[in-house]
C-alpha cells in the first residue's frame, strides 16, 4: 500500500510515536552523525599539519603558540565577512534560541560558519569545545531534512532534536548521555513522542563514530575507581570547590558578554587570539579544548603553583574565547576546567589531611561537578562521566558531588545553567508562554476540519440555504471574487447567530430574520506546516472566528481550524 506524502505528514502533525518519525530519525541522525564526523576529521587533518599529536600544543615552540591563535582568529573573521557578519551566531544557545522562534530551523550561512569556524578556532587552540558545533550541525542537517519535506514544525522540531543527540552521541560516543542532554538540556521536557525518536538518532550517531573512530572513548585510562567511604568528606569539600567556581566562571564569562557586545566583532576576535596566544605562550597546555589539560593532570606529583597557574590559564582563555565570540562550545573546556580542579584540591587535600590518600578519581569528579554546576545538567553529566570512563561504581561519589557543587552553585550563589544566562545576556528569546508550549506540540493538519463546503461569491440567501440543510459537521466558506478586494485572503466563515431560531421572530419573514444573525468571519491563511501555536496567536485577540490551511498556494483552503477548537483542547485536553 503506498502512503502519499499528505498522509505521512498528518500522521507527523500528531504528538506521537510513529513509525514515520521514527525511519526520519534514523536518516537525520545518520546525515548528522557523518557531518559531524566530517567536522572531527576536518580539525584532525588541519592539526597535522603542525602538531604531533592532537590538541598537544607543547610540541610547538613559544613563538608559534602565539602566532597560532591570531592567525586562526584571521581565517574566522574572512569566513565571517564572506557570509555576512550577521550569521556569525552559533553554538547551542543560538540553536535553543532558533528551537523557540523557527522550530529549529537554522539559517544556512550560520551552519556554514559553524562548521569551518569551529574548525579553525579548535585547531588553532582556542579553549573552545566540540560539542557545540556538533549540536549545532546535528540540529541544522535534521532540521533542513524536515524542511525540505514540507513537514509540520512540531515534527521539524523533534527532528532538530534528533540531529543534537546524534551529534553528540558522534562526538563523544556517549549514546545514553546524549539522549538525556537533549531531554534535560535542548527540549526541557521528557515526553515519549520526542524521547524514542531522539534515543534511535543517538544509536545511529553512535554506532557511525564507532565504525569511523573506534569503540575506546577519551577517559578509559580511568580504568579502576580507587574510591572508597573514607574519602567522601574530601569529595564533599571538592564539590563545595566546584560549586563556587562554576558560579564565577559563568558570571564572569556573561560579563564578559555583555561589555563586548557593543564592539564590532573583528577587534573582538583580534582580542581573543591575542589573549589566547600570551597565556598559550606562558602554558602550553591551557590551549585547545582540553585533552591536554586533563593528561597533565592526570601526572603524579605536580607541584600545586602549575595546577593553579594551568587552572587558571584555562579559566580565562575559555571566558575570553567564548565572551569574544571564538565559535565553539563550552562543554569540552568545562570538563578540563573540573578536572585541573579536582587535581589541585586532591593535591591540596593531601598535604592538609596527611592520613588522607586521594586518588585519580579526584579528576574525574572535578569534571562531573564542575559541568554539572555549570551547565546546570546533573543528570546528563552523570551519566556521561559515567559512559566516558567506562565506571559504573563512579554512581554514588558522582551523585554525591554533582548534587553538592549544583546546590552550592545554585541555592548559595545563585547560579543558572550557563546556556540560559548566555541566551539572557544576549537578549535571545528562550522563553514561551505556557499555553503555546502546550499547542506547538501539535501541527494544524491533524486536527483541522477538511469536510469543506467552498461557495464563490455566494449570496447571503445560498449561504444561509447552505447552512441550513448541509451536513453538520460541513463548514460553509463564501469566497469573494478577487477583484473586489486587494487582499489575497478573501475567504469567509459562515455562521448563524446561536440566537438565531429563537421563537421570538416567528411572524418574520424568516430569510430576512435569518440574514440578520448571519455572522462571517475573515479567515487568517496559514501554512500547512504550522503548529497549533500559531493559529492561537492569529486568532486570541478576537478570540472566535477561525483560521484557513493552505499546501502552495494562498487560494488553496484545504482545511479550518477554529478557536472552539483550540479553546476545548484548552481546557479539556481534547483534539476536536
Amino acid at each position: 500500500m503506498i502512503i502519499s506524502i499528505a498522509t505521512i505528514r498528518k500522521h507527523l502533525a500528531l504528538p506521537k510515536t510513529s513509525w514515520q518519525i521514527c525511519l526520519l530519525a534514523i536518516i537525520g541522525g545518520a546525515a548528522s552523525a557523518l557531518l559531524v564526523v566530517l567536522f572531527t576529521l576536518t580539525i584532525e587533518e588541519i592539526q597535522q599539519l603542525y602538531l604531533i599529536k592532537r590538541d598537544n600544543y607543547n610540541s610547538l615552540d613559544e613563538v608559534s603558540r602565539f602566532h597560532l591563535p591570531i592567525i586562526g582568529s584571521l581565517i574566522i573573521l574572512l569566513m565571517a565577512w564572506l557570509t555576512g557578519y550577521k550569521y556569525i551566531r552559533t553554538g547551542i544557545p543560538f540553536v535553543l534560541h532558533r528551537l523557540k522562534v523557527a522550530h529549529g530551523i537554522i539559517p544556512f550561512k550560520n551552519t556554514l560558519n559553524q562548521f569551518w569556524g569551529s574548525a579553525v578556532a579548535l585547531a588553532s587552540g582556542f579553549s573552545v569545545g566540540r560539542e557545540g558545533p556538533a549540536v549545532h550541525l546535528g540540529a541544522a542537517c535534521s532540521s533542513y531534512l524536515g524542511s525540505a519535506l514540507k513537514l509540520p514544525h512540531n515534527s521539524v522540531r523533534t527532528l532538530c532534536a534528533c540531529g543534537i543527540a546524534a551529534g553528540i552521541a558522534a562526538t563523544f560516543n556517549t549514546p545514553i548521555a546524549a539522549v538525556i542532554f537533549v531531554m534535560e538540556v535542548v527540549m526541557r521536557e521528557y515526553k515519549a513522542h520526542v524521547f524514542v525518536p531522539v534515543m534511535l538518532a543517538s544509536i545511529v550517531g553512535s554506532l557511525i563514530t564507532r565504525s569511523v573512530f573506534g569503540t575506546s572513548h577519551n577517559f578509559q585510562h580511568f580504568n579502576t575507581v580507587a574510591l572508597e567511604h573514607q574519602h567522601y568528606f574530601s569529595l564533599v569539600l571538592l564539590a563545595i570547590v566546584l560549586g563556587i567556581l562554576a558560579a564565577a566562571f559563568n558570571k564572569y564569562l556573561v560579563v564578559i558578554i555583555k561589555k563586548s557586545v557593543k564592539y564590532h566583532i573583528v577587534p573582538r576576535l583580534i582580542l581573543a587570539a591575542l589573549i589566547t596566544g600570551t597565556l598559550g605562550y606562558l602554558v602550553p597546555g591551557a590551549m585547545g579544548t582540553g585533552t591536554s589539560a586533563i593528561d597533565i593532570s592526570l601526572t603524579n606529583n605536580l607541584p600545586l603553583g602549575f595546577l593553579f597557574s594551568l587552572l587558571i590559564a584555562k579559566l580565562l582563555m575559555t571566558m575570553f574565547a567564548l565572551g569574544l565570540g571564538i565559535p565553539g562550545g563550552i562543554i569540552g573546556p568545562t570538563i578540563s576546567i573540573g578536572a585541573i580542579t579536582g587535581a589541585l584540591v586532591g593535591a591540596i587535600i593531601i598535604q592538609v589531611l596527611p592520613g588522607e590518600h586521594v586518588s585519580s578519581d579526584f579528576i574525574l569528579m572535578g569534571m562531573a561537578g564542575f559541568m554539572a554546576a555549570s551547565l546546570n545538567a546533573p543528570l546528563a553529566t552523570l551519566l556521561a562521566v559515567v559512559e566516558l570512563s567506562g565506571q559504573l561504581e563512579l554512581v554514588v561519589p558522582g551523585m554525591i558531588v554533582i548534587t553538592i557543587a549544583s546546590i552550592v552553585s545554585r541555592q548559595l550563589c545563585k547560579n543558572e545553567s550557563i546556556f540560559i544566562m548566555q541566551l539572557d545576556a544576549q537578549n535571545l528569546l528562550y522563553r514561551k508562554p505556557p499555553v503555546e508550549e502546550s499547542l506547538q506540540n501539535i501541527g494544524a493538519l491533524a486536527v483541522m476540519k477538511d469536510d469543506l463546503l467552498i461557495l464563490d461569491q455566494a449570496s447571503p440567501r445560498t449561504i444561509i440555504g447552505e447552512l441550513l440543510h448541509s451536513h453538520e459537521s460541513q463548514l460553509i466558506i463564501n469566497k469573494e471574487p478577487a477583484s473586489q478586494t486587494d487582499d489575497p485572503n478573501n475567504y469567509y466563515w459562515a455562521q448563524l447567530d446561536a440566537e438565531a431560531f429563537d421563537d421570538e421572530n416567528e411572524g418574520e419573514d424568516i430569510e430576512h430574520h435569518l440574514a440578520k444573525k448571519l455572522i462571517l468571519h475573515k479567515l487568517i491563511p496559514l501554512s500547512h506546516q504550522v503548529t497549533l501555536a500559531e493559529a492561537y496567536l492569529a486568532l486570541v485577540e478576537q478570540r472566535s472566528g477561525a483560521v484557513y490551511i493552505y499546501h502552495k498556494d494562498i487560494n488553496d483552503c484545504i482545511g479550518l481550524v477554529t478557536f472552539e477548537q483550540l479553546r476545548i483542547y484548552l481546557l479539556e485536553g481534547k483534539l476536536n
